[in-house]
């Protein structure tokens, strides 16, 4: 759904006095045609919208849309919910109230996310209390151990003449019967703080959505200081892994270790850093990609965490998941930002067009480390491409994304199931081009390849991900995969929508789930074959 910020645009000049007539010579466009800009029926970006901005006195930023966007997007969600989906709401209701209200809307998006986090807790805790065999038989546990010491306790009181070896012999089992009732009791417990932050997953994921989306993402202290760690590396030798294994050595006493078995025993990640014996241990089949990442991460980690805690500190993070997982996410953008500098990385991505495998031989990187580092070329007066950013296991859940304006990427579950991102793991190694059109008729170059992580055995079954870039099809030919496409033909767009729960596309083949489109008609998927009141065996 576009954003509506032709009103915003309509009400800048009006405060200015300026006709409408007026500021369409001023930028080189007709008056009818901004008069459709205004009310929002067309799309306006690149040098028409740095031009508007210059003649209105304000920055382009404030007309990029991008705030509109991610509001229109939570609610979209908001206005699906099966709570309300069946309320009369307007086609145009919702972009209405974004561009005359934002407050009100931004009011009902906080609301929906409050009820949803809320609604999420509470069906994890009745479904625990309902049907979870686990918790049945620790219920049964602490039943029996309570009826076992009452029985004891009981022949105790009531039986005087007991002798002391029998007497011992109850409090024994009385002692045995607690402790045993302590433990279970503390697995009850642990059971419902699992589950308990299982349900915050949807607030913490919407946090550093937020934190992401806010600062667009792009950090300019993470990047000043990654310049400054790449210097003092490249101080020692050229840049890779060999320089990164002596500098942290040298100055932090830490050993990398590549093979063997790690400290800690059946651990199943690639990587792990054991603080306690300042190891950095690595399996022997990772990539150099990832040792180079890895290690440029830990530097990072040691070296510049006053300035991670200060992008924390001034983040809205309300609990201690959120803040270890954009810890996280912080630690990876600037291990990026050491392994591909800004400067050279985006000069290079625009020298070949945007090649991904050219710029992985480039930098020493892998593909998914370049595709993160394309997301964040946000610097203001040097952006590159603007990308969004998906990562899929082969059951289609999405396990990681960076959200791009415009599209509404899934925060988790399943996209559409037409997505390259699937797509990509029928044909290994091979990257999958795709220009697509949503139903509102944007349009998008989506790029997807699949992956897999060596294992490390026989045995060990390899890792496999898929890896999506998307931006919008404006900017396809300035990439080497928009090369022999005919952007300007839309016949051959592929027709999908962001998930099946949220496309309102009703005659789509690939539909796996109903839809909940506000204000629309039924949905008529996956009906009986009479479905006029269920009436079986009628045919009248």
């Amino acid at each position: 759904m576009r954003a509506p910020i032709g009103f915003r645009i309509s009400n800048r000049r009006k405060s200015l006095r300026i006709s409408q007539a007026e500021l369409a010579r001023l930028v080189g466009i007709s008056p009818s045609y901004l008069n459709l800009i205004e009310n929002n029926k067309r799309d306006i970006g690149g040098a028409l919208l740095q031009r508007v901005a210059q003649h209105l006195g304000i920055e382009v930023n404030s007309l990029d849309g991008s705030d509109e966007q991610k509001l229109l997007q939570d609610l979209e969600e908001a206005y699906a919910d099966p709570m309300i989906e069946s309320l009369p709401f307007q086609h145009e209701e919702r972009r209405q109230v974004v561009a005359q209200y934002p407050a009100s809307a931004m009011a009902i998006a906080r609301m929906h996310r409050a009820y949803v986090d809320a609604r999420s807790s509470a069906d994890a805790y009745a479904h625990r209390l309902r049907s979870d065999p686990l918790l049945n038989q620790m219920l049964h546990q602490i039943l029996s151990g309570i009826t076992a010491v009452r029985s004891s306790a009981e022949i105790l009181e009531d039986v005087s003449d007991l002798g002391e070896d029998e007497r011992q012999k109850f409090l024994r089992a009385i002692g045995r019967e607690a402790r045993v009732l302590s433990d279970v009791a503390r697995s009850l417990i642990g059971q419902f703080e699992v589950t308990s932050q299982a349900a915050k997953t949807v607030s913490t994921l919407r946090e550093i959505d937020d934190l992401i989306i806010e600062r667009q993402n792009y950090f300019p202290q993470l990047e000043a200081a990654a310049d400054d760690l790449r210097h003092s590396v490249e101080a020692h030798g050229s840049f890779g892994p060999a320089v990164l294994v002596e500098v942290l050595g040298r100055q932090f006493g830490i050993v990398t270790q590549v093979g063997g078995r790690p400290t800690v025993p059946d651990f199943p990640g690639q990587y792990r850093f054991d603080a306690e014996s300042r190891t950095m241990w690595f399996q022997g089949t990772t990539t150099l990609a990832t040792r180079q990442f890895q290690l440029a991460r830990l530097l990072g980690e040691l070296s510049a965490a006053d300035g991670m805690r200060d992008v924390l500190d001034s983040a809205v993070l309300s609990n201690p998941a959120s803040r270890r997982l954009a810890a996280r996410a912080l630690a990876s953008y600037l291990a990026g930002a050491m392994v591909f500098p800004y400067a050279s990385f985006l000069s290079a991505a625009e020298a070949v067009a945007y090649d991904i495998d050219q710029l992985r031989e480039r930098f020493g990187g892998s593909f998914e480390q370049v595709a993160q580092r394309l997301v964040s070329l946000r610097r203001p007066g040097a952006e590159g491409i603007p990308f969004g950013f998906l990562r899929s296991d082969p059951a289609g859940r999405l396990t990681k994304h960076f959200p791009l304006p415009g599209l509404l990427l899934p925060n988790s579950g399943h996209a559409c199931p037409l997505w390259a991102i699937y797509a990509a793991f029928r044909q290994p190694d091979s990257i999958i081009r795709q220009v697509v059109q949503f139903s509102d008729g944007s349009r998008y170059l989506f790029l997807a390849r699949s992956l897999q992580h060596r294992p490390g055995s026989y045995r060990a079954q390899p890792n496999l991900i898929s890896i999506m870039l998307a931006c919008d099809v404006r900017h396809a030919d300035r990439t080497v995969y928009g090369s022999g496409l005919d952007l300007m033909d839309q016949s051959a767009d592929v027709p999908v929508g962001p998930s099946c729960r949220l496309c309102p596309r009703r005659a789509c083949p690939a539909r796996q789930e109903e839809m909940l489109t506000p204000g629309g008609e039924a949905s008529v998927t996956r009906l009986p074959l009479l479905p006029k009141e269920f009436g079986l065996g009628d045919l009248s």
